[in-house]
């Protein structure tokens, strides 16, 4: 009778493990990247890129450029719940694993760069949906976004920015192999 109680015991375990994970794949199905974003996920960069500590000199708030990098710059490249992330021009900023015997832990926060450097070698990315607010959806594992990607982006600079903060509205995202 136990033998026979513990082999229930166990089905009906086997059982709700597989409803747990139908609910999670159902969250992780709820979850995906609204038709805004993917439509700028899908979209081609227009032109050649260019590095952002160049392209800071010149640009301002309405002019469309390309742009590449790395997802990188500091502790949360990603902003949390929002279709945002921090791009740095690699011939500025360098991730701490490239440097030689670092063992930092998160080497996509930039910290071996100087203050003078991250000024000059980021840029903010962000995706707007129709009503012009940053979209409420987190990028960071969406079309194999993730922390040290290496990315292109077309977009329009925003308007606030200046050759101190440089924010655009991504109208094309692409990851590079």
């Amino acid at each position: 009778m136990k033998a026979i109680h513990s082999a229930v015991v166990a089905t009906c375990l086997l059982v709700s493990c597989g409803k747990k994970e139908t609910a999670a794949t159902a969250v992780r199905e709820a979850a995906a990247p609204s038709s805004a974003l993917q439509s700028v996920l899908a979209a081609a960069p227009v032109g050649d890129a260019q590095e952002i500590h160049v392209i800071r000199q010149t640009a301002k708030p309405g002019d469309e450029i390309t742009i590449s990098g790395k997802i990188m710059g500091n502790a949360k490249p990603f902003v949390d719940g929002r279709a945002a992330f921090t791009l740095a021009d690699p011939s500025i900023i360098t991730p701490c694993n490239e440097n030689p015997d670092d063992a930092c832990e998160t080497p996509w926060d930039a910290c071996c760069d100087t203050k003078e450097e991250k000024l000059i070698g980021l840029a903010s990315v962000q995706v707007l949906g129709d009503d012009g607010r940053v979209l409420k959806e987190g990028l960071e594992g969406v079309g194999k976004l993730s922390n040290l990607t290496r990315v292109t982006v077309t977009g329009k600079v925003a308007d606030g920015s200046s050759a101190d903060s440089l924010v655009v509205n991504a109208t094309a995202i692409r990851v590079n192999p």
